[in-house]
């Protein structure tokens, strides 16, 4: 009875690793969501990935996203206020079943906020820890959808919702 039950235990591990993250391969994505920014409303975001994996469990990835732009009407005066992520990061990624895995990041980001009202403008960049935590789903070895909630400051939480292919 043991040796059945190692043997399905096997097996279902090991189908849940086909479906993991190839080692040695490259990976590009996108993704779209919203961020919520302290003292600004929550707004729309997008961005785009790419990725090395080292092994089924430890990638590198480098980012680009555009957290918010945002538009405001502030005592008549028009205000637009846009800011964007830069991103390195490990990943590091465990399959819990079948076609899921669940994966961590920890890295540096590079925020940069530009603000603009009345024909003056503004720009503030600063270099930031980034740590997120996420769920993938592996479609096929090649195609993947994943959500992830990332903290690339203290004052920004960023959810977001992606595709990504394997090459």
């Amino acid at each position: 009875m043991f040796k059945k039950i190692a043997a399905a235990t096997a097996l279902i591990i090991a189908s849940s690793a086909a479906f993991a993250a190839q080692p040695s391969t490259f990976y590009a994505g996108a993704d779209v969501g919203r961020t919520k920014i302290d003292d600004l409303d929550r707004d729309t975001s997008y961005g785009a990935f790419v990725g090395y994996n080292f092994t089924q469990t430890l990638a590198v990835e480098a980012g680009f996203r555009r957290l918010a732009d945002v538009d405001y009407r502030v005592l008549n005066v028009n205000t637009k206020v846009r800011a964007d992520q830069l991103a390195l990061s490990v990943v590091g990624t465990y399959p819990i079943a079948e076609s899921f895995s669940i994966f961590g990041r920890l890295g540096l980001n590079r925020l940069e906020a530009k603000a603009s009202a009345g024909g003056f403008s503004a720009k503030d960049d600063e270099t930031k820890a980034l740590y997120g935590i996420g769920l993938s789903y592996a479609f096929t070895p090649a195609v993947s959808a994943r959500v992830e909630v990332q903290k690339p400051a203290s004052d920004v939480t960023n959810v977001s919702a992606g595709v990504s292919f394997q090459f």
